[in-house]
């Protein structure tokens, strides 16, 4: 991938890449295969170390390394992890020398302090402008608007153009755009906006080297544009009321219009798949991955709104070249259009 791409913004100096485009950190799905793949085509990558054991994120860590020389971050999610394994987790990497974090779901200044005291570089994904002002306060550098069309735990309800051009307006920080967007031309209106780059997850989950289960994979392909759902019925791991967007399935059909406001304590214990030796439950956020077995076409098989964008599964690199072709061709038009305005003028 050429350094001296069109779309390159101040954002990839900041974090090494060649393009302005991240791979999100998917909890179980971006592994070191898949980060290295992103890294390696010129994206930045992140591992997905969501309430992972230690000795896992230390045995990712060292493989993407071995794989890659390029800058990661690691992610991993203080509100939703206990305590005790959250404060494992970071000085575990800390020990490793990681640099990047990035940080999702409630903003908690102090865990942003201690990495920050370290010299490390944070990112921060947010769902409102009041998220984005905690964390911008907290001491992040890059602030990631999520939108609610993102596949995925949603913490806010605004959609991404909105969000995003609100948080543009009001901070100094770059802005990152993630939520359904799948293609160079959604990358081309989120930079339209005033955002130096997107973060992307369906996109990346439909890859080769995505940790994702094949069926999952496959889900994503068929999905069309309307195919998704906004649901916290799989809350089971996490905090009440904490909603996701996946593709409908049986259990959401089941739902009907009461697609929000499950309580987990409510919801039935029901092992139905395993991943490994671990129990996966109905109604868990667990979605299933290389290594699970059991009732897949129950469990959360999440997905964005750009899903339809997804026509199959591709290496990494691939997928993220198509899009910064996409993205060039998209300003060739606009470029193109606005000379023949001026010469009609």
């Amino acid at each position: 991938m050429t350094a001296f791409s069109s779309i390159r913004t101040p954002l990839c100096g900041l974090l090494g890449c060649d393009v302005p485009v991240l791979l999100a950190g998917m909890g179980g799905v971006s592994r070191w295969e898949l980060a290295a793949a992103v890294a390696e085509a010129g994206g930045y990558a992140m591992l997905g170390m969501v309430r992972e054991d230690p000795a896992l994120i230390e045995s990712e860590v060292k493989a993407l390394r071995a794989a890659t020389s390029r800058r990661f971050a690691i992610n991993v999610i203080p509100a939703a992890t206990n305590p005790e394994l959250l404060d494992r987790q970071i000085g575990l990497c800390l020990d490793l020398g990681v640099t990047d974090f990035t940080f999702f779901w409630d903003v908690m200044p102090e865990v942003v302090a201690r990495v920050k005291q370290h010299g490390c570089l944070v990112l921060h994904q947010v769902g409102t402008p009041e998220a984005a002002r905690q964390a911008e306060d907290a001491g992040a550098d890059v602030l990631i608007a999520q939108g609610v069309e993102a596949g995925g735990h949603i913490h806010g309800r605004t959609g991404t153009l909105a969000l995003v051009e609100e948080i543009v307006a009001h901070s100094a920080l770059p802005v990152v755009a993630t939520g359904g967007i799948a293609s160079g031309s959604g990358l081309v209106a989120a930079l339209a906006l005033g955002a130096q780059g997107v973060q992307l997850g369906t996109a990346f989950l439909a890859t080769t080297e995505s940790f994702a289960h094949d069926y999952h994979k496959q889900r994503i392909v068929e999905a069309q544009l309307c195919d998704t759902v906004l649901t916290d019925i799989f809350v089971l791991n996490w905090p009440a009321h904490a909603a996701v967007r996946v593709i409908g399935n049986s259990v959401t059909a089941k739902l009907g219009f009461g697609t929000l406001g499950h309580d987990p304590e409510r919801l039935p214990r029901e092992v139905i798949a395993h991943e490994g030796e671990r129990p996966l439950y109905r109604y868990s956020t667990d979605s299933p991955l290389r290594i699970t077995t059991g009732d897949l076409e129950a469990m959360a098989l999440f997905a964005g709104q750009g899903v339809a964008a997804i026509n199959d599964i591709v290496p990494a690199g691939d997928r993220l070249r198509r899009i910064v072709t996409d993205a060039e061709a998209c300003l060739g038009r606009l470029s193109e259009r606005a000379a023949l305005m001026e010469k009609i003028s």
